[in-house]
Parts: C-alpha cells; sequence; structure tokens
C-alpha cells in the first residue's frame, strides 16, 4: 500500500485517549486500529504478530541470511490521538505542491504564514492538513505508516540486508501512560527508535524530566455578606498559589533547555477548587528545584489558611533519557548516517516534552526519537508533509541496513 493511502486509513479511525479514564487502554477505539495493524502485519508478511491484553500490537521482520547475529532493532508508535480536539471523523485535505503562502481551511478558518512562519520551508512539498474541526492525527498516526510501509518494502527487497526487527505499536501515549504495561522483554530489542517527532530532520535523545501536580482546595463558603472574617474563598487561593510561582518559568516565556511550570487546568467555585500543574525541566537539579518550590508555596499557604485547607499530590512522570542513551552513541551515529543517506540534514535538539521513548530508555531499551513530517500537533491546524514522511520511511530502511553492517 502507498504511504499517503496508508495514512489516510489511519487517521480515518478515532482513537482519541482519555485522561479520565481508569481502564488500559483508556478507550475501547484505540483497539479497533491496534486489532488492525496486527492483521496487517500479517498481511504483508511479518511473523511472531501479537496483540495483548493491554492493546500492544508487535510483529517481527526475520533476519536476512547472515545477518541473524546482528542487534535485534526495533520501531514503536502510538496510535492515540490527543484529548486536547477532537480526531473523529477527520477530513484530510491535500495539496500537491505547495506553494508556500496561506493555507485555507475551511470558510472562516486560515492556516497564515505569519502565525506559523515555518510553513515557507515546505514549498513544493505535498501537504496533507486538517478542515479546521478536527486534528488530523498525524501524531502518530504518520509514525505508524512509516513503520509499516517501510516493513512492507523491505519484506519485498530480500535483497536488502538487515537483522532481525520488531515493530510495536502503544495506545495512551498521549496522556503519559503507553508503555505502563509494556514488557521490554517480550518486544525482544536491543536498541529502538520511537518514530514520533516533526520537522523533518528532527533527533532527539534529550527531553524534559517530568512531574504532575494536583491542589485540592479546600474553602467555606458563607453568605457574602457576612462573610467577614469566616469566608475561605478557595477560588482566590487558586489564583493566589498560581501567582506565587514565577510568571517568566511558563510555557509562552521559555525555549530551548528552560523549564516551566504549567497550569493545565482549574475549576471550582469558593467552596472547592482544584488547580493542575506539569512541572518540567532538562536538568535533573532545576527539575527537583522545581518540586521544592511547588512544595513551599503549598506549605506556605497551608501555614495561612490551614493544613487541611490546601492539599498537594505529586507524581513523577518520565525522566530525561540522555543519560540512559548517551552510553549507546552508535544509536545517535546511525541515525545521523541514516538521514544523510536520505538527503536529510540531522538536527539534533531536546524534546520540550516527552514520548514513550522516555520511559522505554529507563526501562532497559534505550530509544531515542525521530522525525515523521508532522507539524502543529493536538489542534486544528494540525498538517504534515508527505514529501518529509517519505524521507522518513527512507530513513527507517537505512537504519535497518546499516544496524546489519
Amino acid at each position: 500500500m502507498e504511504l499517503k493511502d496508508r495514512f489516510l486509513k489511519y487517521v480515518s479511525f478515532d482513537t482519541q485517549s482519555d485522561e479520565s479514564s481508569t481502564t488500559f487502554p483508556s478507550t475501547d477505539k484505540q483497539l479497533v486500529l491496534l486489532r488492525y495493524l496486527a492483521e496487517e502485519m500479517r498481511t504483508i508478511g511479518l511473523t511472531d504478530v501479537s496483540i495483548d491484553e493491554y492493546g500492544y500490537a508487535m510483529g517481527t521482520l526475520p533476519a536476512t541470511p547472515g545477518c541473524e547475529n546482528a542487534p535485534v532493532l526495533g520501531f514503536i508508535a502510538h496510535v492515540d490521538t490527543a484529548p486536547d480536539m477532537s480526531g473523529k471523523d477527520v477530513k484530510p485535505h491535500i495539496i500537491e505542491e505547495y506553494d508556500g503562502r496561506d493555507i485555507r481551511l475551511n470558510a472562516s478558518l486560515t492556516m497564515r504564514v505569519e502565525d506559523f512562519p515555518e510553513l515557507p520551508l515546505f514549498k513544493g512539498h505535498t501537504l496533507i492538513h486538517t478542515d479546521g474541526t478536527t486534528l488530523l492525527g498525524a501524531d502518530d498516526k504518520a509514525g505508524v505508516a512509516e513503520i509499516m510501509t517501510a516493513m512492507e518494502w523491505l519484506v519485498a527487497h530480500p535483497e536488502v540486508e538487515h537483522g532481525k526487527i520488531r515493530i510495536g505499536f502503544t495506545p495512551d501515549e498521549e496522556i503519559g501512560r503507553g508503555v505502563d504495561y509494556f514488557s521490554v522483554e517480550r518486544f525482544g530489542a536491543d536498541f529502538a527508535y520511537t518514530v514520533d517527532g516533526g520537522m523533518e530532520g528532527e533527533l532527539e535523545y534529550e527531553n524534559f524530566n517530568a512531574a504532575g501536580a494536583k491542589i485540592h482546595i479546600q474553602g467555606l463558603n458563607v453568605h457574602p455578606g457576612c462573610a467577614k472574617d469566616k469566608m475561605i474563598n478557595a477560588i482566590d487561593i487558586a489564583c493566589e498559589l498560581n501567582r506565587m510561582l514565577p510568571d517568566w518559568q511558563t510555557p509562552q516565556h521559555t525555549e530551548g533547555y528552560e523549564g516551566f511550570f504549567h497550569c493545565v487546568g482549574i475549576s471550582g467555585t469558593v467552596e472547592s477548587a482544584d488547580i493542575s500543574f506539569i512541572i518540567r525541566d532538562h536538568s535533573a537539579e532545576r527539575f527537583e528545584a522545581k518540586k521544592v518550590l511547588m512544595w513551599d508555596v503549598v506549605n506556605f499557604l497551608q501555614r495561612k489558611y490551614g493544613e487541611n485547607v490546601v492539599t498537594l499530590t505529586m507524581k513523577d512522570q518520565y525522566f530525561n533519557m540522555r543519560k540512559m542513551v548517551e552510553p549507546h552513541p552508535q544509536l545517535i551515529d546511525k541515525a545521523m548516517e541514516a538521514m544523510r543517506e536520505a538527503g536529510v540534514e540531522p538536527i539534533v535538539r531536546p524534546i520540550r516534552g516527552g514520548t514513550d521513548g522516555a520511559r522505554l530508555s529507563f526501562m532497559g531499551l534505550p530509544c531515542p526519537n525521530l522525525f515523521t513530517g508532522g507539524m502543529n500537533f493536538h489542534g486544528k491546524f494540525e498538517y504534515c508533509s508527505l514529501t518529509t514522511m517519505q524521507r522518513a520511511m527512507q530513513v527507517i530502511i537505512n537504519l535497518a541496513r546499516l544496524w546489519a553492517k
């Protein structure tokens, strides 16, 4: 199947994950695509195809004769789309030869170069974009399509030598649970790459250290006419807490290696309020300092309003994979070589986020991240370059060959 057709097929599946769910996967609709992928793996000629009770779909491309002793290489992508915006009834639009100008998504919405200055870089590419009513799903169905199409190509070209290759597709990456039940031992790869990046050439092996913080505020609501020295307004305390954190350490004021506090949710009444943050930093030391500051703010408010008024629950989510990948420099060297052979100049930079690969690296499977060609993830302005997707597919093929040397 052509890469474009495969990608368009995958984005027709609604696979949005749900952070409020207590099941795994968080939504049954992800299983529909995962089961489809398992069957497709069998159809294109992969072996040892399985899908377990958690939805992890895996398959094997056996080594070509003489390459059985090469390291076992893995490629991994996730099927879920972000809860930020609907991924149902996606209507992709295709521009065969993009002219570098504004893109009209629908009658009332335009993706403007003024707002997205990287758009002219894609002049001459074939672009696939949304109709402005849903996200596209390139994150990470572009990666899924690139892996599957590369495997199909390698099956059809047995003259290209490669070691044993394992591929895996996961649910719930977008809500941070993607590898909660992933068995590195059953996957059986020595090294792997997630195919979940964006801009052409991206090669990422540094990511944020990450934690989530949830604060509950128990107020006391009395009639405002007689509230003096009695009312405890939970909304006011939530706002006070947010103001006590450094406003220059927020996503809109940081870049590169700079970390942040990001308020991702606030709700409540005078009687009760909840406020949620994500805490991010590439530096382990600064990451720990940010967590300490969050506790200090909460402790101050507890002393001011009462210990039971403000309660904090904080949980580490993932850590910077750099220290797990750096002992294996061949992972980066071979990826850079594979890119250059595909006519792509590598761009090595830190992820201002995280991937399944970060957690997998700490689970014993060193796992840098490769580009897919998707852009503006998680929203109505999402698009991808089919031209770049084809280069990403070629990088996967090149890696398969290079690891057999």
